[in-house]
């Protein structure tokens, strides 16, 4: 399954033109390289996806194409979220 589309259907991220824009710009990383957003995910990759000031790692657990939104969660498992340094572009605001 490509990267963009698995953000999307594990409601990671809201919507899969954002998880495309995302890889676009370097900000979605499988087993720790920069991916587009056509790479292929495979079970027990490590993905992760920095959008604005956080960056969630999590570890794939399956890649069902279609899921319910209850059930979205059990397509991964979070390994860490951290809140990243605030830069000089954030503080010109």
């Amino acid at each position: 399954m490509r990267i963009d589309k698995y953000l999307k259907v594990s409601r990671i991220m809201k919507r899969r033109t954002i998880s495309r824009e995302l890889a676009k710009n370097q900000r979605v990383e499988i087993n720790g390289r920069p991916v587009k957003p056509s790479h292929e995910v495979n079970v027990g990759d490590t993905v992760a996806v920095t959008f604005g000031r956080r960056k969630l790692t999590v570890v794939v657990k399956s890649l069902d194409e279609v899921k319910k939104k209850a059930d979205a969660g059990t397509m991964y498992e979070v390994v860490s979220e951290e809140l990243l340094p605030e830069t000089d572009e954030d503080s010109d605001i």
